[in-house]
């Protein structure tokens, strides 16, 4: 086994399987994943860019009915009614 899967927690890597190295081998640790970023995400990569279309696409579109569609756009309208009659008094 070559590569394994790890995280950062309190201060140490911690892998996510059992690995069966010798005690002292060297590591080369890089992050592939910070603050919520991707590094497909972000790539130019070919291969990267396929893969993250195919994910994309693979999500189901959001199917409302009529009277959820209504309920939302009610709670939006009231949302942004509410934000409206309170701007002036935030402390921004």
């Amino acid at each position: 086994m070559l590569a394994v899967h790890a995280k950062w927690k309190d201060g140490r890597v911690v892998v996510d399987e059992a690995v069966d190295w010798p005690e002292g081998c060297e590591l080369e640790v890089r992050a592939v994943a910070v603050n919520g970023s991707n590094d497909d995400v972000e790539s130019t990569n070919p291969a990267a860019i396929a893969r993250w279309i195919a994910e994309f696409q693979a999500v189901p579109p959001l199917e409302m009915t009529a009277e959820e569609e209504a309920e939302w756009q009610a709670a939006r309208q009231a949302q942004r009614d509410l934000e409206l009659k309170t701007f002036a008094s935030r402390n921004l």
